[in-house]
């Protein structure tokens, strides 16, 4: 019996399937480009088996998701819609199981979901609808699907078959493409996001403060960030000078570099320089390996040495070459090394008095010092303390699961009056422990740590005794009770469950005036 060929011109025979594998094959090994050899892939299918849409998609599965690659017969639109989860819809069947699917007409299969809205009518839906597994060993790559109108349904398999041959022949290049792209993709996409993220924390309208010597700060920050001149961050410790450093560095054009940061104090002075410059595979004992340093690691974009007040003499001299000529020796080594980058430095010392006493070369003072910045104490920014503690209070109550709505007046007048030797890091620590001992949603002045309790806006020392601390939280219990009420004398009694003439004999007692509460 001869067979009938005709109904080749329909693409309902697979004569040529010899023919359209070698293709294949000569594609794949002609491209490196797993995007081209798609495109013309799928342009076989089109041509020859006369598929109306064909789509090639590609499994992430560090994300979870199933995405469109390469099609035809899509608009870009609804190609970006095509994203599954795997074992949803047909698609994502085919990755979960690893088996084909075929289903005869799309019409009557309720598990095609047209995620990518491309068909719009019933005579959408009267076609045939192919999808096979791209696997490389057991791991499923993604999947090749295709649609077309079949006059002859026994194709249906055959099709199935040559495009499981065409899904295994790719599959190699496939799991490269993934190995070297998508991963690629993730972790610069990660990458911009953290840095994004540091470049929004660190800015300067981020660094809490409306004080006058603030807004002196912030306007040296945003004069130096566009040069390359290095910095030098002076102020006590607690200040915040590590903070001012990294909004330099994150409003820089180096702001896509490296950003090193060593503290000189840290460590042991032996260790010290082998950190900062690298040493040799063999330099000494237990180097057994070539290692860079915070200068080589911040190439291309800013270190910060702070506490540069501790360094030792021979380090320093070390640095000095560094800043004039940006070039270095690893430690047992000998080859020049040459970076570019910026310096900032800090210090909570007087280096122009420890060059007068011989500790700190003059010659690296002077180099370090190019362009000064001095972060104000905390008991100079006035205000600032406020705000600052409404900040740590907003960030210690998220942490620990508390709704803390208000700092009590007398807490505040504390909080202002105090000396703060301990900077903005001892009023982080404050603040930290007044959240976790407030309990009805009020930092109060006996929530602060005793030496914040020594006095009062009343200019009354309390002392430490166990009569004086409790007259410490009567003197707020009235002042609040003052406050709620706005100097009704009456009503803050009733309150505090007192008459009106004790109240005033405790008011007299603390030198309270219910005129000072009340509003206009």
């Amino acid at each position: 019996m001869v067979e009938d060929f005709s109904g080749c011109k329909t693409g309902e025979c697979r004569i040529n399937v010899l023919p359209l594998l070698y293709r294949v094959s000569q594609i794949l090994k002609e491209n490196e480009d797993l995007q081209n050899t798609l495109t013309i892939i799928l342009e076989v299918m089109q041509q020859r088996m006369k598929v109306i849409r064909g789509m090639v998609n590609l499994y992430d599965w560090q994300s979870g998701t199933i995405f469109i690659h390469e099609s035809f017969g899509l608009s870009e639109e609804q190609k970006a819609r095509g994203i599954y989860s795997i074992g949803e819809g047909v698609t994502g069947s085919v990755v979960e199981t690893g088996k084909a699917v075929i289903v005869p007409r799309l019409g009557d299969n309720p598990s095609f979901l047209n995620r990518t809205r491309s068909h719009v009518g019933n005579d959408d839906m009267d076609v045939s609808f192919l999808c096979v597994p791209i696997s490389h060993g057991r791991k499923v790559l993604g999947t090749i699907s295709a649609e077309r109108a079949y006059h002859n349904r026994r194709l249906l398999k055959q099709d199935v078959e040559l495009l499981a041959t065409i899904a295994s022949m790719i599959a190699p290049a496939v799991e490269l493409y993934l190995l070297e792209n998508i991963r690629k993709v993730q972790l610069e996409n990660e990458n911009r996001r953290l840095k994004n993220a540091l470049k929004e924390r660190f800015k300067p309208a981020n660094i809490i403060g409306n004080s006058k010597k603030m807004q002196d700060v912030y306007e040296l920050i945003q004069k130096i960030s566009v040069t390359k001149t290095t910095v030098l961050i002076t102020g006590e410790s607690g200040v915040g000078k590590e903070l001012v450093a990294n909004a330099i560095h994150y409003n820089s054009e180096v702001s896509d570099g490296p950003f090193c940061k060593f503290n000189c104090a840290a460590l042991p002075e032996s260790i010290v320089e082998s950190e900062l410059f690298g040493h040799e595979k063999g330099a000494f004992t237990g180097a057994v390996t070539l290692r860079k340093g915070r200068f080589e690691l911040a190439d291309g974009g800013t270190i910060f040495l702070d506490e540069v007040g501790e360094l030792s003499l021979p380090v320093q001299a070390k640095l000095l070459r560094v800043l004039q000529e940006r070039t270095f020796e690893r430690v047992g080594g000998s080859r020049p090394i040459k970076v570019d980058l910026r310096i900032i430095a800090a210090t909570n010392r007087n280096l122009a008095d420890m060059v007068e006493n011989g500790t700190f070369r003059e010659d690296l003072y002077y180099r370090l010092n190019v362009f000064p910045i001095m972060v104000p104490p905390l008991r100079e920014r006035g205000s600032d303390v406020v705000a600052l503690a409404d900040h740590f209070i907003a960030h210690f109550a998220a942490e620990a699961g508390k709704e803390i709505k208000r700092i009590s007046t007398p807490a505040l007048n504390m909080l202002m009056g105090y000396h703060w030797p301990g900077n903005v890091r001892e009023l982080e620590n404050v603040i930290e422990r007044s959240v976790i001992l407030s309990d009805d949603g009020v930092i109060h002045g006996y929530n602060l740590p005793p030496s914040l309790q020594t006095a009062t806006e009343s200019g009354i020392p309390f002392g430490g005794g166990l009569e004086a601390k409790l007259a410490a939280v009567e003197y707020e219990m009235i002042v609040e009770a003052l406050k709620t009420h706005k100097g009704n004398t009456t009503e803050a009694a009733k309150e505090l469950n007192l008459t009106r003439r004790i109240l005033g004999l405790r008011m007299a007692r603390y030198h309270l005036s219910y005129k000072s509460y009340r509003k206009d």
